[in-house]
Formats: structure tokens, sequence, C-alpha cells
């Protein structure tokens, strides 16, 4: 159907207008009968349908329709696997169709700055990169069923306590290299219907009414098309975020904040078209919903199945000691902890689902026809040490040929609303786990966690399995893997420490009016890379129940510039006798000391299926920006000239292959020349060198340099050439002018020279 927004927009009143700008009620948007526009419905969704039609909330108090639970990023993620993804969304779309929902909430793409942060569970990864391609992938499958998604939240939102007020105080490089990317790979790949505003302010202003944001950066920048909604309540002052970029509030406001815009464009404090505009971005992703329905059917089992489906693709062997893994069917097998019988495979909050169907370990296992004994040892969802569960747990294990420990944390250690305070598993599961290890050395631990565990006992058990929060058919999934019906191929998509005090943002999280992000770019692997940090699993890790060999790493330049694209090839060998998945993960190093960096940064990643002995070529393209850093001078991303090393590997720490390439590139770093420019600033770079070298013989001719017949051997110890060099490196040319040897003016004018020919 045509239909002309501009001229629907003209028909409506100035209260209509202003009303489309806020919710209906909690869920829907606010439609004009009389022009024949309904009100359409939105619902949280980032893993599944939330959809709520009656007592609406926004934290998942009250139940929703009966869905499928997918898994939640914090697992999704670590597929490395983009298809999938894809197939994820498609599947959540058809069920948006099928229950009129025009617009998905989520991805949600905020950094795992901190592993305590309540909500790290729908977050994808602490690497922009793989955030923002995750998050890319997952809107596309969805809006191809004609289906909006909202991209959230927007920006800066890494902590959840006084999330609603607190100011995340970030340099703009760091923003621009750590904290954006995610959302502007979204953006320029995937073009989601809304983009939702976070809560916090942004060093110093509200998210919601920060026009470089929602307009500069967001529109102007990386050309979205949609329209800006606000989380729920985010709004601080309505007509202030309409005019910085933000179209829709939500929930509904009874009608205030509709006035107070009508008051602002009657009193001429607010321009009318920025309310006509808003109202057509509105209107023009509600019409390419409602203009593109179609009959779709609940198929919750095909989606059960999808589901388990993108959990065996995304859950970490951690570690394999002896082979321990996979089980044999004929072993016999202890399932201990609540969790193999109540599987926690969500978080809490506006994202939990009402799953139709969940599937737990004990149960599948039986059902695959295993043979496994069962003790809970410890409830699923209380930090409780009960003697005679732990004794019978005891038995239990020692009985069997090997000790399967489902541990994890119980809801009410994570959850949106409130950040953790610790690491902790509950003292409960460490301590039956080093009781059982005493009597059953052959023991594995899975983990169902939303977020990175301590693990006190992770040198002593011999097989370690990271299931996080897997969806509602997790219990299947692992299962599959632990029995080697499925070759497990998930990495880690975060770096997994040992303890809280090593993560870069320990001394800066979880402050209340101002979070100061002072560990700026070195998030995550950044950080540990360069602190030379042992952790206890890296970024990019996971297991197989076979082995892979990388060879013939190439690339189709040797030299490049600064617009050339580079294609990077690897081969990829199975040389186990397992067919088995590996995700090839390609960084790129900075070798040209232009400025610090961190030692690697993820730039490429394709995940491979390859049978016992075979060989495939797996190729990735870098684009520029692949090499470039943000220059806060140039306010734009840079690439010097030199050597980048291009690394191909299994982890972020098990590099396979490497090589070196040279860039040239034609963008020069702006001169930034005044009177305490050092020597050594005009010496290390080539349009400053020759006016160094003549300044520095006049300071040898001054003091002289050394080689005066008289000068005396106590004077020469004392003096050594290096700390002469590391001297003249380090003066600055207002000593030329002190000492006497050019007059201020005469280095001014050269100086203005120097800038003006650069």
């Amino acid at each position: 159907m045509e239909r002309n927004v501009k001229e629907l927009v003209a028909k409506m009143t100035l209260e209509e207008k202003a009303g489309m700008c806020s919710g209906q009620d909690f869920w829907h948007l606010k439609g004009v009968e009389r022009l024949g526009i309904p009100g359409v419905m939105v619902s949280d969704g980032p893993h599944g349908l939330r959809k709520q039609d009656d007592k609406a909330d926004h934290l998942g108090i009250n139940e929703s329709i009966r869905a499928v639970c997918f898994p939640p990023a914090v697992l999704s993620a670590c597929s490395f696997d983009r298809e999938l993804l894809e197939e994820m969304g498609v599947a959540i779309g058809k069920e948006a169709q099928a229950t009129d929902l025009s617009v998905i909430l989520g991805p949600a793409v905020n950094i795992k700055r901190s592993p305590l942060c309540g909500r790290n569970f729908e977050y994808y990864s602490e690497d922009p990169y793989l955030a923002g391609e995750a998050a890319a992938a997952f809107i596309n499958g969805v809006q191809s069923q004609h289906v909006g998604t909202s991209l959230k939240h927007f920006a800066a939102n890494n902590q959840e306590y006084n999330r609603m007020n607190c100011s995340s105080e970030v340099d703009e490089r760091t923003m621009r290299e750590i904290y954006l990317p995610a959302f502007e790979t979204a953006v320029k790949k995937s073009q989601p219907y809304t983009v939702m505003c976070s809560y916090n302010r942004l060093n110093g202003t509200f998210a919601s009414e920060h026009p470089w944001l929602l307009t500069e950066v967001l529109r102007d920048e990386w050309g979205f098309k949609g329209y800006v909604m606000s989380d729920w309540g985010a709004v601080n002052d309505r007509v202030e975020a309409l005019k910085a970029g933000l179209e829709l509030e939500m929930p509904a406001s009874g009608g205030i904040n509709d006035q107070e815009i009508v008051r602002a464009v009657t009193d001429g404090t607010l321009d009318e078209a920025i309310l006509n505009r808003s109202v057509e971005r509105i209107l023009s992703s509600v019409f390419r919903y409602l203009d593109n329905r179609q009959e779709e059917t609940l198929n919750l089992n095909d989606d059960h199945e999808l589901a388990r489906h993108i959990a065996e693709e995304s859950i970490v062997l951690l570690k394999n000691e002896d082979s321990i893994l996979p089980l044999s069917a004929e072993e016999s097998v202890a399932f201990i902890g609540g969790f193999a019988k109540t599987p926690r495979f969500q978080g809490g909050g506006s994202s939990h689902i009402n799953s139709f169907r969940v599937d737990s370990a004990l149960d599948m296992a039986a059902a695959a026809g295993y043979t496994v004994s069962y003790a809970q040892g410890y409830p699923a969802n209380d930090d409780v040490y009960e003697e005679d569960a732990v004794a019978e747990a005891i038995r239990t294990a020692a009985a069997a040929d090997k000790a399967v420990i489902f541990a994890g944390l119980p809801d009410s250690f994570e959850s949106e609303g409130y950040d953790r305070s610790h690491m902790h598993l509950p003292d409960c599961q460490n301590r039956l786990i080093d009781e059982i290890l005493r009597v059953q050395p052959n023991t594995i631990v899975v983990l169902h966690n939303g977020s990175p565990v301590e693990m006190p006992w992770r040198g002593k058990v011999k097989g370690i399995v990271e299931a996080y929060l897997g969806g509602q058919a997790v219990g299947g999934a692992v299962v599959n893997i632990l029995y080697g019906k499925v070759n497990p191929s998930g990495k880690l998509a975060e770096t997994l420490p040992i303890k809280l005090s090593d993560n870069p943002a320990h001394l800066n999280f979880g402050d209340g009016a101002e979070v100061h992000y002072q560990e700026g770019i070195f998030v995550g692997y950044r950080y540990y890379d360069a602190k030379e940090m042992e952790v206890a699993f890296p970024f990019g890790h996971g297991l197989s129940y076979t082995e892979f060999r990388y060879s013939n790493l190439r690339t189709d330049k040797s030299v490049l510039t600064d617009t050339d694209t580079l294609t990077v090839s690897v081969d990829v060998t199975n040389t186990g006798n397992r067919t088995g998945k590996e995700a090839v993960q390609f960084y790129v190093a900075d070798r040209t000391g232009t400025c610090r960096r961190p030692k690697k940064e993820l730039k490429g990643f394709k995940k491979v299926a390859l049978e016992p002995g075979e060989t495939k070529t797996v190729s990735v393209t870098f684009e520029p920006r692949s090499f470039s850093w943000y220059n806060t001078d140039l306010h734009d991303w840079f690439i010097g000239s030199g050597t980048y090393e291009i690394l191909a590997g299994s982890s972020s720490r098990d590099i396979r292959q490497s090589l070196t390439l040279q860039m040239n590139s034609a963008q020069k770093l702006p001169l930034k020349l005044h009177m305490n420019t050092t020597f050594g600033e005009l010496l290390s770079d080539p349009r400053t060198r020759e006016y160094g070298l003549f300044l520095k013989k006049k300071m040898d001719d001054f003091f002289g340099d050394g080689s005066e017949a008289n000068e005396s051997e106590s004077s020469d110890e004392a003096v050594s050439d290096a700390m002469s060099e590391a001297i003249a490196a380090s003066i600055p040319l207002r000593n030329v002018v002190s000492f006497g040897l050019c007059t201020k003016e005469e280095v001014a004018e050269v100086l203005e020279k120097l800038s003006q020919n650069s």
C-alpha cells in the first residue's frame, strides 16, 4: 500500500502529533483512528518474546505469554557464527508476526566492562567488533520478517546501580573505539527500525537529550534512518529530548509530557518542524510493519529444537584434561547439583521469558538411555549447605565412574536492576565440589551463569563446560555435548579472569553520581594482554574433541595504503578423528608506534566445519578501519604508516600464524607546534626533523658535544651518551630562547611555516 506519511502528518492536529511521540500504555504506540493509523505493540525480546497483554510491567514481575526462550546473548555470542544468529533472528521475527508484535526490544550491545554488571547476560561481548557483528546478524534475521528491532542501550550503559541518573564519564577516544562501534556496525549493516537510548547520562548529559549522541553521531555520521525511543522512564526533559533527536517516549506519560510538547510549539520554544519530522520517522517504521503483515503460526516445538541447536553451537568446553570428555554410554555417571534437575537458563528482569517447556540435563540423559544417577547436593536457587544432601552427593559421586557437577549462580545472584558485589559461586557449591574431588578424581563441572565466576577448584577438576545461560533447551544441549553427540565449538566472548580484582574496571565500577572509565580503551583482553596477566581462560578460548592445524596464512597484498581493503586467508585442517567446527579469529597488531594501542584487536572471525583430515581455506576482508585508531585532534579515525602484524588463532592467546605487512598511509597527524614542543618531538617527525637537527646542533655547540680534549674522565662517567641523548630529546624549544640561541620571534615564525606546510 502506497502511503504519503508527510500528508498524514499534515492532517494531524498539534495534539495528535504530540501524542504520537509517547506510548498509549506500557507496550502500545498510539494510533489516530480518524486517519486510519492503528496502534501497534512492542515487546521485550532479545532472546524470545515477553509479550504481556494485561498487568504490564518492565521488569518481568507479571506473567507473559508462553514462548520460546532462546539462548541469551551471553551464550549465543560464543557461537562466533553470524549465520546462526541470523537464523535465531528469523525465528523470533516469525514468532513476533504470529503474535502481532511490531518491534522486538533488542538486541543489547553494551560492552561487558565489568563482570559485576547485573545485566551482562543480555550483552554479547567485551569486544566491540564481535558485539557489532553479532547484533547486525540478529537484526537482519528479525527484520527479514518485517518486524522491527530496537538496538539498545545507547550508550555507555555498563552498570545497573543508579542507572537512571549516573553519569558515565568517558573520553572521546574510548567512546569511539570501545563503546560506540557495536552500535555503529549494527546501524550501518542492518538499519534497525529503532534505537533505544539508555537511562544514564553521558559526560553529564542525559542520553535521552544528547544531540551529539542521537543526532550528530547516530544520524549525521552513521546514517540511521529509523526512530529513537527511550528506555522505559528514561526521559528527563521531554522537549529537550525531542530537540536532541529522541522521537518516542515510552511508556505512556498520561498525557503530561504530550502537553509539554504542545506548549513548547505554541510558545515558540520548539519548532513544529522538529515535531513533524519525529512523527514522520515513527510512522514510517510503523507502516513498514503494518504494510508487511503476514500470516505466521507459532511453531514452538520447532523453535525449541532451534534453541537447543544454538546452545549446542555456543557452549564452551573450557577444560578437558586427560580427555575426560566426551562421556561414554557405557560409563556410570553421577549428575550432582540442583541445576541438573532445574537448570538456570535465563536471567531476571525485562528479558525474562515465560518458557512453554524447559529441558533438564537429568531428564534428557534419561531419555537418551544413558546410565545416570542423581543427587541434589545443593539446591538450585539458594546458598544452603545441607549435611544430609552433601553426604548423599558424595556417596553417589564415589560410586560412579565419573561425576558431573552442575554449578552456577542462583537467580538472586544476578539480575537486571542491581549489580553483583562479587564473582563467587555460592559457598555451598564450592565446598561440595572440593569434597567430591576427594572421593572422585574424574570430575567435570558444568556452569550455569550469566557472567564470569571465580573457580577456586579450576586446577583440580578435569573438565569444565561453560553453558552460561543456555535457553530453555539447555539440558538437551549439555547432554549432547557431554556425551559427544555434538562436538563443542563455542568460544568465549569475554575473558574469564582469575579473580575480581584483576578486572580493569575494578576500582572504577559501581559509583553513584559519576562513573569514571579510567581504564580507557583497555577493556577485557586488551587490558589483560597489556598487563601480561594470567587469566582463568582467555577471550576466544574454546576446546573441541578434535584438533585443528593452521597453515599458510597469507594476504592479497604485502604493502597497502590507507584506502585499501585486504583479504586475509589461512588454511585450517582437522587433524583429529571427529567432525568438528573451528571459529578462526583474526587479529591486527599495530607495530608502528604511532600511539599507545592494545597489543592486538579482533578484526575478523569465521566458523568453519571440517571432516577428519579435511582442509579448508578461511578468508576474511579487512577494511581500512581495521587498522585505525581514533585521534581526538582530528576527531576522526587515523591510520599510521609502518608495520602491522596479522594474527590468526584459536583464541586471543593461542595465535597459530602471523605475518607482517607495510602500511603506507597518506594520513598525517596535525602538527601541534609551540614553545614547549620538545627536540625529541621535532626529530621524530619527518616534517620537522630538519629544523630539529638545526636547533640540536645549536644546543650541542652551546654546551659542547663532549669531544673537548680538556674534558675530564669524571665528567664522561657522570654524563653518558644515553643520558645526553635523553636529556636532549626532552628539551623544550623555549630553552633555545632562554639560552640566547634564537629569538622567540624567530622560532615562532618557523613553527608557523611548518604548521602551514604540514
